[in-house]
């Protein structure tokens, strides 16, 4: 059962609630009530495909946040197998909120990299809430020189807020990272993939997502500035966030009509933090697929890909 229920879920919640409450009185007796939990269940399913068949972009930006969400700790343990990490940039340290490393995925040998928010508070606060700082990136670039130095392909998982902009970060050269893996990105010839997966926010996520192919999840969020910054700006709080949510134009549903991403994958009815090893297999079938078509590309057709794709936008 969902642990955390959102604020315009309250009716998917009672009932979910009502579903708990019969189930425990059956556990204690002989009372039969099979039949009225399955009259709740199917109420909980009509309400969750209704409810979510019509999110408002504000409410897509609390389902891209919802601590239950599929973390690239998640990703790695169900999609993957033989995950070795790789640690530290070679200059400074290492960040535990973008990790990565040589892995197999459906039997090929791939380089997968990811930006994690944590699951518990002791989690969340050694990956520092998803915000990477400078050596993060630096990592990420490493991973990418191996990658075209042994010709495997780059599957990269986003879910981040934006990168670290803290004072030490800022001395170190974020920017300049940032800017780097960028760069990096669009250099390397190899297949590379990107999913948003949660948030994908500003510079920080930008990072990663420059790729051959950039998916979203149905119910990620892909934006220059959060909408309380958003808001904050112009109004001076963030009571607008919902006005700001609309006008950023932030939803995977928007990025595909600008033509910012290649393709949604669909998540399970109510989200895929209801069903995490379905959103995590979906993610996998679709990457394959694209995995292959890529795959059958030379070298310099995949930057001549990326170079006409990020070309067009704008």
């Amino acid at each position: 059962m969902i642990k955390h229920f959102l604020s315009f879920e309250k009716q998917i919640s009672d009932l979910e609630g009502k579903i708990e409450e019969l189930r425990h009185l059956s556990s204690g007796g002989d009372i039969n009530i099979a039949e009225e939990i399955g009259k709740l269940q199917g109420a909980v399913a009509q309400e969750l495909k209704s409810t979510y068949s019509k999110l408002t972009p504000w409410q897509k930006v609390q389902v891209s946040r919802h601590p239950e969400r599929p973390h690239f700790q998640d990703i790695v343990k169900n999609l993957f197998d033989d995950y070795i990490p790789l640690s530290g940039d070679r200059n400074f340290s290492d960040d535990n909120a973008l990790t990565g490393g040589t892995a197999f995925f459906r039997k090929k040998s791939v380089i997968v990299i990811g930006i994690d928010k944590g699951k518990n508070t002791t989690d969340r606060i050694s990956k520092n809430f998803g915000m990477v700082r400078p050596e993060g990136y630096r990592k990420a670039i490493r991973l990418m020189d191996l990658a075209n130095k042994f010709s495997l392909p780059v599957l990269m998982f986003v879910d981040t807020a934006g990168a670290y902009p803290g004072k030490g970060a800022e001395e170190r050269g974020q920017a300049q990272a940032i800017a780097s893996c960028i760069q990096k990105s669009l250099e390397i010839s190899v297949p590379t993939i990107s999913i948003i997966t949660g948030e994908g926010g500003s510079g920080g996520a930008v990072a990663l997502a420059v790729a051959n192919n950039t998916l979203m999840l149905e119910h990620a969020i892909y934006s220059v500035i959060s909408p309380e910054g958003c808001s904050s700006i112009l109004w001076r709080s963030s009571d607008h966030a919902n006005i700001a949510a609309e006008a950023l134009k932030l939803t995977a549903q928007d990025m595909s009509k600008f033509g910012i991403i290649d393709e949604i994958i669909t998540e399970p009815v109510g989200g895929a933090h209801r069903d995490t090893k379905k959103a995590i297999k979906e993610m996998g079938d679709v990457i394959e697929r694209r995995l292959e078509a890529l795959q059958q590309l030379s070298h310099g057709d995949l930057i001549k890909l990326k170079e006409e794709k990020y070309l067009k936008i704008g």
